[in-house]
Parts: structure tokens; sequence; C-alpha cells
């Protein structure tokens, strides 16, 4: 007889997280449930999100908001805990887990790890909570994968600080209170060197547009920048880095929400295909009964299952020793391909159905093609990783 509610994981994969972290879980999937999954797929086929902030303010009511942060209105939680809550977020919608990551593990981190103390103190309690929303701004329109080469450049004009330049396709750009802004700026020895500016949305010469017309990420609000004369003063720069090592590490801590996020949206697809196969009748029986189908949920619990252990293990080794830039890669290159070829796969035994929004489907797999290049597109994971395995830079 068929399972009454679908079973995606055998391996009973919840004997390794401790009763704590099974309780986070639950509280970000009812909250999710409650808040996100009931409108969801109308945001989706409207390409925008109503109430974003009331929104946002649900999840800083949670702790969700720079959840792994300490201090500042932060909940202080544990990679782990951070990782549970980016999967299920991510199993209602990559949209709106792209929302938290980008508040917490960019726009928020960058401020905690690099800020000053009154730069902390202006925006991560009120981030913390929702009533202001942040975005990062690095990706420019003819440089993604390349940022070394960014254009947007700060020169200093006396005290202050005069930024020129666009970004695009920013995440949260359109309703963010505060952009945490990197550009090329001039050195102590006259060589260029990137740094980051806080610029509050409301400063002359800085605006944000929306950008429409997207078939993926449609419940995520997407925009860009674009910064003419924008006068900052002095303190407006963070102190704490200069480099590539600035907003490389901050994308470090958002592509491990990812690797977690991804298995949620391969979760819901093999749940929607499992449920689905052992319902839909053909030929005077459930497909659920037919060899080819059960491989190919076979194969897309295999994927999920691995996946999962590898974000926990990546989860546990953030919260002790910690992870290096390559663990990183490994894990969002090889999740994010899993979690696309699980809703593809999950979408063939939907058949037709499969491309309906009555079914989560291919609204993951839509989604899915953008978490596969931003954040590090999956040619440059790959030669990440190869660099770790053979000392050789091939991407130089």
């Amino acid at each position: 007889m068929p399972s009454p509610a679908p079973r995606t994981d055998l391996l009973d994969l919840d004997t390794l997280l401790s009763p704590d972290e099974i309780a986070v879980r639950s509280s970000v999937r009812a909250v999710c449930e409650e808040h996100v999954l009931p409108h969801v797929a109308g945001w989706y086929r409207d390409g925008e999100v109503p109430r974003l902030r009331e929104l946002a303010r649900e999840f800083g009511r949670l702790g969700l908001l720079g959840m792994h942060l300490e201090g500042y209105g932060c909940a202080g939680m544990s990679a782990v805990d951070y990782g549970l809550a980016c999967l299920e977020l991510e199993a209602a919608d990559s949209g709106i887990r792209s929302l938290v990551s980008v508040q917490g593990s960019l726009a928020m981190f960058a401020l905690w790890r690099f800020g000053s103390e009154e730069q902390k103190q202006r925006w991560l309690p009120t981030m913390a909570t929702g009533e202001a929303i942040g975005c990062f701004g690095l990706t420019e329109p003819d440089h993604g994968s390349d940022p070394a080469s960014m254009t947007t450049h700060a020169r200093r004009d006396g005290t202050d600080w005069v930024l020129d330049g666009t970004k695009t396709w920013i995440t949260n750009g359109p309703v963010a209170d505060v952009a945490v802004v990197w550009a090329q700026t001039e050195g102590e020895d006259g060589r260029p060197v990137v740094r980051g500016f806080v610029v509050p949305a409301d400063t002359p010469g800085f605006s944000a547009t929306v950008i429409g017309h997207k078939m993926s990420l449609r419940a995520s609000v997407t925009g860009e920048l674009v910064l003419q004369g924008v006068r900052l003063p002095a303190d407006a720069v963070l102190p704490g880095v200069s480099g590539l090592k600035g907003p490389l590490s901050c994308l470090s801590e958002a592509r491990y929400g990812i690797v977690w996020g991804s298995m949620g949206a391969a979760r819901s697809a093999l749940a929607t295909a499992v449920d689905y196969a052992v319902t839909r009748e053909q030929f005077g029986r459930p497909i659920a009964g037919f060899q080819l189908t059960q491989a190919k949920l076979a194969r897309m619990h295999g994927q999920l299952a691995t996946g999962t252990l590898l974000a926990l293990h990546l989860g546990r080794l953030k919260d002790g020793p910690g992870l290096a830039p390559e663990q990183v890669s490994v894990g969002k290159l090889n999740n994010v391909t899993a979690a696309i070829e699980v809703c593809r796969s999950a979408r063939t035994v939907l058949g037709a159905n499969g491309i309906s929004d009555e079914y989560p489907v291919m609204r993951h797999a839509n989604n899915l093609e953008s978490v596969l290049t931003y954040e590090g597109t999956e040619e440059m994971h790959t030669l990440v990783v190869g660099h770790a395995l053979t000392g050789v830079p091939a991407y130089r």
C-alpha cells in the first residue's frame, strides 16, 4: 500500500541533528507554511512580492536575519542552524531564501565583519529585525566573475568620498535602505585597491531600479544600482578590510547557505514527485508501480541524501575548525547541480502537470538556474576545485 505521506529521508538523517537543531528547523518550516507557501506561486506568477517588508519583519521576529552573527540584536545561532533555516526557506522558494541570505550573509555580514563600531550600531540592530533592508553591490554589467576588473570608482574629495558606477543583478536593491557597495580606490601606494562603502539609499546620486522580465527568481526583488557623484563622509568606508578578500569572504558566507538551500528545493521536488507517483494512475495502477518511475525516485533520493550529508558535514566544519573557500565551492557545485537534476527528473514524473504552477517543481527548477550562476558560476567553482586539487590556477 502507498504511504499516506511522501517519505524523503530513508536514512533517518534527523538522528544526526540535536533536538535544538530540529526545533530551529521546525520553527522556520512553520513560518514558511504560514507566510510564504500559501502565496508564493502567485508571487512567482506575478513577478513581485507584495508586502515584502512585512515578510522581512516576520523573519526578523523569528531571528532569521543575520541569525549566525553575534551581538547587535542578532540571534547568534550556529552554522548548522543557519543551514537548516536556508534549507526550509528554499524548500518554499529560492527567492525567499535569497532575501534572507543577501540580508544576513552579504550585507549584514560585511558590516559585522568589516564595519566600524558606529556602522554596526547604526545598521545591524534594525537589519536584524527586518526594519531596515540591505543589499550588496558587487556585480557590474560588464564584470561578474571578474570583480577585480570592476569600474565603479571611489575618489577622495577633501575628507569625503565620491562614488560613480553601476551595479547589476542586485537582490533587494530596489527596496534596500542601505547598500554595501564595492569600488576601486587608490591605495596609499598609488595602486588600485577595492574598498567597501556603506551607502544609505537616500543619499543624493544613488538610485535603484527594478530588473523585470525575469524567468527565474520571480519571487525576489532584483535591481540595478546607479551611483552618480554619490558623496559620502570619510567614515562611510568599511575600515576592516581592503582588497577583494572583503567581498569574496562575504560571498563564501552566502555560498554556504546555498549548499543547504538547494537541498530544500530538491526535497520539495522529490516529495511532490513521490506524492504524485503514488496517486496518479495510468494503465490501471499508480505510476509508482512502474520500474522506470521507481528508478527515477531512487536516484533523486540518493542525490538529496548525499547533498544533505555534504551540507551537514560542511556545517559541522564551519562550527568547528572552519571552512576553506574550496570546500564551500565543492558544496555549491555539487548540491546545486544535484538539485537541478532532481527537479528536472521530478518534472518528468509529473508529466505535463510538471509545468503547472499548481505544483512547485518547475518553479524550483527555474529558480535553480539562477542559483547555479549567482555567487560564483558553475565554471568558476569547477576551476576553484580544480586549482585546489592540482595546485595549478587554470583561470589565470
